[in-house]
């Protein structure tokens, strides 16, 4: 048997790459958790398989009915953890989308998509644009997922995520602009942290992404056509100060508001916060439960319109 090469090739802010090939995450470990519902909430979770190959599942959190034939918003949420680490089956992300769920009164869908290096970038991107395309099937009422058929309205769907789930919402909201998704409306989509470029870590992503296009690749920096055709109508933003992403998450609003796109974006600054503080701590304490708030509020926003003025 050939002997390990302990000698480091690459060393990544999540990662180390030795010279043999191995890469070893630093925080590979996530301790899952299986759904089961919340006494206090109501909110119901189930698992469910978009694709067999590559392997794509969701938990779908299904807040508590009072009335079966009221249709609710739909929100994708897509977790961060640097495309490397994370599930959307940790209690961190169960416990948040649940909670989520529970305020907006909206079906939310979480992706759990693939990371590297078992599944290098893009599969994260696929990943997620397989989950929305699932969630679009059911738009008919014929889908795979009965929660999806009977309590969805696919005029008002929302996508969200934090950090690298932030980057992959702009990248589906961009596509959607340019391809178009038959069967649902894109009312609005949620940047937490986003992970953009122009830090530290971007030869990290270039390095999980072996067909990247450079330090201007439109996914990491993004271009302004893809800004100006963005398929949703508002955009929601948040930027924490003490995180070395807050300038780029600031520069997308600034650019996005430049591009000559038609909708609303909003930042909104965390200050004297770190980095997805409000996904690590409790999501109902101090600024964090001002981010869920706000974070619902964007929901909320599209579902008191529709019903009209008092």
């Amino acid at each position: 048997m050939a002997e390990r090469d302990d000698q480091i090739a690459h060393e990544f802010p999540f990662f180390r790459v030795y010279k043999d090939g191995r890469v070893v995450v630093h925080q590979p470990l996530t301790e899952k958790i299986t759904p089961s519902d919340d006494p206090i909430t109501g909110v119901r979770p189930k698992d469910a398989i978009v694709s067999a190959e590559p392997p794509v599942s969701v938990r779908i959190f299904l807040p508590k009915i009072t009335d079966p034939s009221e249709k609710l918003p739909v929100l994708l949420y897509i977790h961060g953890g640097g495309y490397c680490m994370q599930s959307a089956f940790s209690s961190q992300y169960h416990n948040y989308v649940a909670t989520v769920a529970a305020e907006a009164n909206v079906l939310a869908v979480s992706v759990e998509y693939g990371l590297f290096p078992t599944r290098p970038i893009p599969a994260c991107y696929e990943d997620s644009w397989a989950a929305l395309q699932w969630i679009a099937s059911h738009s008919g009422r014929s889908g795979p997922e009965s929660w999806l058929n009977d309590h969805a309205d696919f005029d008002r769907v929302f996508i969200a995520g934090d950090s690298a789930g932030g980057n992959i919402t702009h990248t589906l909201v961009s596509r959607v602009g340019k391809l178009g998704l038959s069967g649902v409306k894109i009312i609005g989509a949620v940047l937490m942290h986003p992970f953009f470029g122009g830090t530290v870590d971007d030869h990290m992503w270039l390095y999980m992404c072996p067909e990247n296009e450079g330090l201007q690749d439109r996914r990491m920096k993004p271009a302004v056509e893809d800004l100006k055709r963005l398929g949703c109508e508002r955009v929601l933003v948040f930027a924490a100060e003490k995180d070395h992403l807050f300038e780029p998450g600031r520069n997308y609003v600034r650019e996005l508001k430049k591009s000559g796109w038609a909708g609303e974006a909003e930042l909104v600054e965390n200050w004297g916060c770190e980095h997805c503080f409000h996904i690590l701590g409790n999501p109902r304490e101090g600024k964090a439960e001002d981010l869920l708030q706000k974070f619902v509020a964007f929901i909320k926003q599209e579902c008191v319109s529709e019903l009209g003025p008092p």
